[in-house]
């Protein structure tokens, strides 16, 4: 009884676990306690303002995270949209985000390389940086994922999304998601 107690516990640290992390979002962790993605303009499935789309000024939107996981030598962010009629359209691939950071300023700029050593990659237009939402028709969800890694991405600036998904494969050590949605106003 005892040894069946211990594996539990021990294969309880080991699973990574699903957590809604309060306000609906939701966050994949391996043990402890679950990291969190958060925005100060929209929340979990909430409308994306028009300011962070292409009606708008096209800019990325303020990000914020907590509960990075010790051990985490960079993060990557990576945000697309599933309902494209050409399929998923990644919009934002940012890489090698200093573990200490707590989240991403509003109004990141199409930058390949930063000073801190974060890169952007290229997104589905493709160009460097953000591209926000400017779906053709209907509803779309726009996720934002945030991975925990216990390395750094050994890629150039101008990565895709392909690129740094399989620099990532046996490096994730939490990640954690937030979703928005966007509607193009009828002309």
């Amino acid at each position: 009884m005892l040894r069946t107690s211990i594996f539990i516990i021990m294969a309880s640290a080991v699973f990574t676990f699903i957590a809604d992390n309060g306000n609906g979002a939701f966050a994949a962790m391996k043990g402890g306690t679950a990291m969190q993605l958060t925005s100060s303009v929209f929340t979990e499935g909430s409308m994306l303002p028009a300011r962070y789309t292409c009606d708008g000024q096209d800019i990325s939107p303020p990000l914020n995270w907590k509960d990075v996981p010790a051990g985490t030598q960079s993060l990557t962010l990576i945000s697309d949209d599933p309902d494209a009629p050409v399929g998923t359209w990644v919009h934002w691939v940012v890489f090698n985000i200093p573990p200490n950071a707590a989240g991403l300023d509003e109004n990141i700029r199409p930058e390949k390389e930063f000073k801190n050593g974060m890169r952007q990659g290229n997104n589905d237009w493709p160009k460097i940086g953000y591209g926000g939402p400017c779906p053709p028709g209907g509803t779309h969800r726009y996720y934002f994922k945030l991975y925990a890694l216990d390395t750094m991405l050994d890629l150039k600036s101008g990565a895709t999304k392909e690129d740094v998904l399989q620099a990532m494969k046996g490096h994730i050590l939490a990640e954690a998601q937030l979703m928005g949605k966007y509607k193009r106003k009828e002309k």
